[in-house]
């Protein structure tokens, strides 16, 4: 079973970067799919990027598509979010989350969650 530690988030201006990363600690993370969810006041977690086991297959919702990039290191047991271009409506709370067998952009696909992280983007 995975442990997932969130950090990176923070306070930037429009147009700045930041880069997320997902530590995780308790199991064999190169067996594990990752993704990245967000959570705005008031909405729904959405479905921001998500990545195969072997980082082979990326895919990315539309409303970040070229701004953001997922990646991962299995050697270090990180998966990371780079966030270019960032823009007001980026704010959020940004999720890490895993799955041995199941990969997609369905928060109910995964079995295993970090705390979060805030982004806010300020205008």
């Amino acid at each position: 079973q995975v442990q997932l530690v969130e950090s990176g988030g923070g306070l930037v201006q429009a147009g700045g970067s930041l880069r997320l990363s997902c530590a995780a600690s308790g199991g064999t993370f190169s067996r594990y799919a990752g993704g990245w969810f967000r959570q705005a006041p008031g909405k729904e977690r959405e479905f921001v990027a998500h990545i195969t086991w072997n980082g082979g297959s990326t895919y990315y919702a539309d409303s970040v598509k070229g701004r953001f990039t997922i990646s991962r290191a299995n050697t270090k047991n990180t998966l990371y979010l780079q966030m270019n271009s960032l823009k007001p409506e980026d704010t959020a709370v940004y999720y890490c989350a895993a799955d041995r067998l199941r990969v997609g952009a369905e928060p109910s696909l995964y079995n295993y969650w970090g705390q979060g992280t805030q982004v806010t983007v300020s205008s």
